[in-house]
């Protein structure tokens, strides 16, 4: 197993979404730590099977970010299964993944199924919309969903998903957190100032916004 937390910079993959041959090798061979496969809309046991199939080609490691039942499929080399902490649907917290333990029954390597704690920010976002997260969420919310990922949960990551670049959020974590690793996927504007705080940066919209700028940074990140 791939040890994440080494990675600074990963690209986040949505299989929902076009992305041609050139734009995909360029990522893969960007010297990105990782691809990550994932996305909480439009995820299907087909587009994420032909996802992998594309990225294997190329050395990166490939990573899944498991948001349902039917996305568990065999060939990755970590799965992230996130808990969204702010979630008021009791679905996401732990709705699917109960029901993975339950129609995959045990996992032949555990060691590869990474549980993590999630925190959506940006109630207007796709992901908060679906997810049905809180909209009362400030620094002082998101400090304590930290110490509930941290100290109750135990969990190894806390990812940060944060639209709006919020750089008091992030810095606020990293002096929260004592083990637990921080993923922190923003809008990308602030690298220079996330990679202070983030352990693991996570570039996603702007691969479908600028390609040409989401790869220079994974030069801003290292």
């Amino acid at each position: 197993m791939y040890d994440y937390r080494k990675w600074k910079h990963v690209f986040k993959i949505n299989p929902s979404k076009e992305i041609d041959d050139d734009t995909l090798e360029s990522i893969c061979e960007s010297g990105t730590d990782a691809v990550m496969i994932g996305g909480i809309d439009g995820a299907t046991i087909d587009n994420v099977l032909q996802m992998l199939v594309r990225v294997r080609r190329y050395m990166v490691p490939c990573v899944l970010e498991v948001t349902n039942v039917e996305m568990m499929v065999p060939g990755f080399d970590v799965y992230f299964l996130p808990m969204i902490v702010n979630s008021k649907d009791t679905g996401w917290l732990t709705g699917f993944q109960y029901q993975i333990m339950k129609e995959v029954g045990d996992i032949t390597n555990w060691d590869e199924v990474v549980p993590m704690g999630y925190c959506v920010l940006d109630v207007s976002s796709m992901v908060g919309k679906i997810t049905s997260v809180t909209d009362s969420v400030n620094v002082d919310g998101v400090i304590a969903y930290a110490r509930l990922v941290e100290k109750f949960y135990r969990f190894p990551i806390f990812y940060v998903d944060d639209r709006n670049d919020s750089m008091e959020v992030v810095k606020a974590v990293k002096n929260t957190l004592q083990h637990t690793h921080i993923f922190y996927c923003g809008d990308g504007e602030q690298l220079q100032e996330v990679v202070k705080y983030a352990d693991t940066v996570i570039i996603e919209d702007m691969i479908y916004r600028d390609i040409k700028v989401a790869l220079k940074t994974v030069k801003v990140v290292k």
